[in-house]
């Protein structure tokens, strides 16, 4: 059986506990998207983790940790993470890295920082990390692509044609250092010494665990509003951030997909620029920043500020439809304890008229929030198992959200750590 745990909204909404949670009972965890450009931070009795490639359920024994063909594949942050984990404990993980998964090369996050650069102002508040690049040259046809790193003769061939075509750039646009073709060589064998160990044919490794009826976890990285097609475009990452996209950053059919467990905060958070409707600014913004997440909002991979708001039922159920939701995560709940009163973003206002459905971005950009202000519970529900022992106001905030969204919350995180959790 195959289940993927997506985010619903921009990312951030603690989908690394819950991948850590369901991996104990998954044979193959596969992370199908995206790059080392945001982390998931998980506790467990190793540790506190901040994990960018590797996917969550790297901590099980039991389990194979795989890297789909659709993911940036960063293979010095990759190698450095494995060496990380181990240096703290963990047992050495099982590892497969798809044989077409494609190569983030220095070069990527040098155009990334240089274009930042040269947007000055109007840039996309980018993590650098050459997202960007890399997936405009996969699309391109000039990324390289890992079974490449076994033909000799076509990578001497295409790290000439590659440098000759950026260096157009660097010089003309950015007017920095050229690429040395030689140099670009000896980069990709390096890579292909590191990464060597781990290659396969990953789509025929998940092929025959189906067959034998093995359970695999698709993760995946950051939240619908950050999909290249249906997120607030051009405020978006390069990669499909949806559960359908599982079947092909993985290589598996889509039918195969039974559950898409959509997480959620029970607050909004957001790093990096784009629409943010039910925003907070000041001091009430700050106060829930350092409450929030474990040890405040704070970007795993850039250590940022995050953006903070109140939840959005707007775009949370907008979200959710988008993944194909069956089942919602509804997580950091027990970062709300301390308000009286908890307002909720249940509509946008838009040239007068109020609308629940998410618009595209330039009427976003208009959009004003309409709250409602429900009762909070004022005290801390950390340690608590069951949804009956949830006080009163406590669950009428989680019914209240769950009908505005349309999905039911079947899970519920209140606090860091892996037996922090209330099954519904």
């Amino acid at each position: 059986m195959v289940k993927a745990v997506v985010g619903a909204n921009w990312g951030d909404e603690g989908k690394g506990k819950i991948t850590d949670m369901l991996g104990k009972e998954s044979d193959i965890i596969v992370r199908f998207q995206g790059g080392a450009n945001a982390g998931h931070t998980i506790v467990n009795n190793y540790g506190k983790f901040a994990l960018h490639t590797l996917p969550s359920g790297v901590f099980y024994s039991h389990t194979t940790s795989v890297i789909g063909n659709g993911v940036a594949l960063d293979i010095p942050r990759l190698c450095g993470e494995i060496r990380s984990i181990v240096e703290q404990g963990v047992p050495s993980p099982k590892i497969l890295v798809s044989d077409r998964a494609q190569i983030v090369m220095s070069y990527h996050k040098l155009f990334d920082a240089y274009e930042e650069e040269r947007l000055g102002g109007k840039s996309f508040g980018s993590t650098k990390s050459g997202i960007a690049p890399f997936y405009s040259d996969k699309f391109a046809k000039i990324g390289f692509q890992i079974s490449e790193l076994y033909d000799d003769a076509l990578l001497k061939e295409k790290s000439a044609r590659v440098a000759e075509q950026k260096n157009v750039f660097l010089e003309h646009l950015y007017h920095k250092p050229l690429i040395d073709p030689d140099a670009l060589y000896q980069e990709l064998m390096e890579y292909k010494e590191m990464i060597d160990p781990y290659v396969g044919d990953v789509s025929l490794f998940l092929h025959r665990a189906l067959k034998e009826g093995k359970n695999i976890l698709l993760e995946g990285q950051l939240g619908s509003l950050k999909d290249p097609d249906h997120g607030i475009y051009p405020m978006v990452t390069s990669s499909s951030t949806l559960a359908a996209y599982g079947a092909i950053g993985a290589g598996i059919p889509p039918y195969e997909i039974k559950q898409v467990i959509t997480v959620c905060k029970a607050y909004s958070s957001a790093v990096g620029a784009g629409a943010f409707v039910s925003e907070l600014f000041g001091d009430e913004a700050e106060e829930l920043r350092n409450r929030g997440g474990d040890g405040g909002e704070y970007g795993a991979t850039t250590g940022r500020p995050r953006r903070v708001g109140w939840f959005d039922c707007v775009a949370s159920k907008y979200g959710c439809r988008m993944q194909g939701t069956t089942d919602v995560a509804f997580t950091v709940l027990d970062v709300l304890g301390y308000l009286k009163e908890i307002p909720v973003c249940v509509g946008y206002e838009i040239q007068g008229e109020v609308t629940t459905d998410f618009p595209v971005t330039h009427l976003l950009d208009q959009a004003k929030p309409v709250l409602k202000k429900l009762p909070g519970w004022n005290c801390d529900i950390r340690g608590i198992r069951t949804y009956e022992e949830l006080p009163e106001n406590c669950r009428k905030y989680i019914e209240f959200v769950e009908e505005q969204i349309g999905y039911p919350i079947r899970m519920i995180s209140n606090g860091p750590g892996r037996e922090d959790i209330i099954y519904r």
